[in-house]
């Protein structure tokens, strides 16, 4: 697990994220005085409003909680996914899952994350744990 020390007059807790993806490290912030994760980065911590916060890698394994199919039409990209994972780290992010029929999609299933690029975009989906 690497961590990293935030450097809050460097830039925002957002630009530092989407800095560290764009460079294909998924990260999560990690409170240095109560111990807890959290998920979407900020400068305080939700748990216990201190300010030393540090990046972590995380393991990057976790549990979908939810799962919805948006429907489209073919010529508009096809059905897709948005799913809620609760990473094993504590927190819960919103994201898809890839490699698998929409059909065999399952709230409880284990999955696991990856750094997908779309075009000058990276962002976290996830693959059923089993297959990542």
């Amino acid at each position: 697990m690497e961590t990293g020390k935030v450097e809050p007059a460097a830039c925002g807790p957002q630009e530092q994220y989407f800095s560290a993806l764009a460079d294909g490290c998924f990260r999560i912030q990690r409170c240095e005085g109560c111990g807890q994760h959290q998920f979407f980065p900020r400068v305080l911590c939700v748990h216990c409003g201190a300010t030393a916060l540090s990046w972590i890698e995380p393991a990057g394994t976790g549990t979908v909680y939810s799962v919805s199919l948006v429907r489209r039409k073919p010529d508009a990209g096809g059905d897709y996914n948005v799913a809620l994972i609760d990473l094993d780290e504590g927190v819960r992010l919103m994201s898809r899952i890839d490699e698998v029929p929409l059909d065999r999609l399952r709230i409880g299933m284990r999955v696991r994350a990856r750094v997908s690029r779309e075009g000058e975009r990276a962002l976290v989906a996830f693959a059923p744990a089993e297959a990542a």
